[in-house]
């Protein structure tokens, strides 16, 4: 979503785009108004997913209050349970592959950058599973089944969920 602000030259997309370009990280206040400015189109009306996002407490708690001024409601929160040297094994499959197969392999499909993100994804998230799971709203997905199961769960969580 960011990028897709910021391509179509909207005003809080041209305002992430000079905090980017100061080499400053997006604060809070600008994603959540381009969480906003994407779940007010027409084809967000019906519901929508956001994915990676809320990543801390602060964004949590604004998306709640962005939610709040529009009448809704977030129905669930998954999060994805996963084995992290599973996942680097799959890193490593996809960039081998995709070298075999001649094409360029991303810069951050190694194990050590991987290993990085990672604890800094969980450091920055650790709060942010309590505080849903206090509201009644965080389900937990084996990341790690096959993918036609985890799709099938997904698709009985988010229904059993939105029908409720």
């Amino acid at each position: 979503m960011l990028r897709e602000a910021v391509a179509n030259g909207t005003d809080v997309g041209r305002r992430a785009q000079a905090v980017m370009d100061a080499g400053q990280l997006v604060s809070d206040e600008i994603v959540i108004g381009i969480v906003a400015d994407r779940i007010d189109q027409d084809d967000a009306r019906k519901g929508f997913i956001l994915d990676g996002f809320p990543r801390t407490v602060a964004q949590a708690r604004a998306l709640d209050e962005m939610l709040d001024e529009r009448k809704l409601a977030i129905d669930a929160v998954l999060e994805f349970r996963v084995d992290e040297q599973r996942l680097v094994e799959r890193i490593e499959k996809r960039a081998r592959e995709t070298a075999e197969a001649g094409l360029p392999v991303r810069k951050d499909d190694t194990p050590e950058v991987f290993h990085r993100r990672l604890r800094e994804f969980r450091q920055a998230t650790a709060a942010v599973s309590p505080y849903y799971r206090e509201r009644g709203l965080l389900r937990q997905i084996d990341g790690m089944a096959p993918v036609d199961h985890v799709t099938d769960e997904i698709e009985t969580l988010l229904t059993t969920r939105v029908s409720a």
